[in-house]
């Protein structure tokens, strides 16, 4: 998939037969719920209902996670592909990075915190999922195959 500009500002959408681009504003949390509402919607349309509960709940964890620790907004692409054994739904959130995540008393947060186990849930619950770098940030995606759902 292209690899989009995540510090685009303004939201908006674009949608090419069974991909969907969408920006989200920096630190515009509650975008996530139209993020949300669009890859419902589009995955209904698309005929693969079966990957909504699980799309959403892998997806806001990445919106959330870029929009809450980098300085910019993300972009979200979605697009349903053909694999090369069965039909699979990928999903890349990309962000940019202009400040660098403050953690608590300088210290990494600990099993007993309330946040930081999203990317736990999308090692677990994707087919795939992995982070690669882009310029000045990166891109987290997830994979979930259409015949497991």
């Amino acid at each position: 998939m292209e690899e989009p500009d995540a510090g685009e500002q303004g939201d908006q959408t674009e949608i090419t037969g069974r991909q969907l681009r969408h920006a989200v504003r920096r630190a515009d949390l509650p975008a996530v719920a139209e993020v949300r509402q669009l890859l419902r919607e589009h995955l209904r349309m698309w005929g693969v209902p079966a990957l909504v509960d699980t799309a959403e709940l892998l997806t806001t964890e990445l919106v959330t996670n870029a929009l809450q620790h980098t300085g910019d907004g993300a972009v979200v692409v979605v697009g349903l592909d053909p694999g090369a054994s069965a039909m699979r739904l990928r999903v890349e959130v990309h962000d940019t990075v202009t400040r660098r995540p403050r953690l608590r008393d300088g210290a990494a947060e600990d099993d007993q915190s309330t946040s930081g186990r999203g990317l736990l849930l999308v090692e677990v619950l994707a087919d795939a999922w992995g982070v690669h770098a882009m310029g000045t940030g990166k891109v987290v995606w997830f994979e979930l195959d259409v015949a497991t759902a």
